[in-house]
């Protein structure tokens, strides 16, 4: 199986700054405004079926009796690039990252939460992860690699408990 770092895409950018510095030309200013506003308007609201809702229009694939939690975060900037699976969820002030920024590039990669699986409180997952089915990311955890069905993991980086 492929790891995370085979499935993301490199961009390279140019200028004598880091990589967030052109942000603009990777994505258009209006959509990640638009995006932000959402996303906040998501992190805040309790309603399960709106927050579903609001992030489909957003792009996010999500299945049937997706759970996210107050406060949790989907990628600004690329959430098209996140899948969450029927009934899945996505704990507290959580963040799936589908991007990086880097000092001479930005890097790209979806994120799939599998069927059943668990996202703790704060958890932070970065861009290719695939969290397996029925798999379980400990709170406050930092997910750098795939995590393999029914498994647990915990710490930074996460490994397997």
């Amino acid at each position: 199986m492929p790891s995370r770092h085979d499935r993301i895409d490199h961009h390279a950018t140019s200028g004598s700054r880091n990589s967030l510095w052109s942000w603009t030309n990777a994505k258009s200013p209006l959509v990640v405004a638009r995006n932000y506003a959402v996303i906040w308007l998501v992190r805040l609201n309790p309603s399960l079926r709106l927050k579903n809702w609001l992030l489909r229009r957003l792009g996010v694939t999500i299945g049937r009796g997706v759970s996210w939690g107050l406060e949790s975060t989907p990628d600004v900037f690329w959430p098209e690039l996140i899948t969450v699976r029927d009934d899945a969820i996505i704990g507290y002030d959580a963040t799936l990252l589908c991007h990086e920024f880097l000092q001479d590039e930005y890097r790209t990669g979806e994120v799939v939460v599998g069927e059943r699986a668990m996202i703790g409180a704060g958890a932070i997952v970065l861009p290719g992860v695939e969290i397996g089915a029925d798999a379980r990311v400990a709170a406050n955890s930092l997910v750098v690699d795939d995590v393999p069905p029914d498994t647990t993991v915990a710490g930074v980086p996460a490994t397997e408990h």
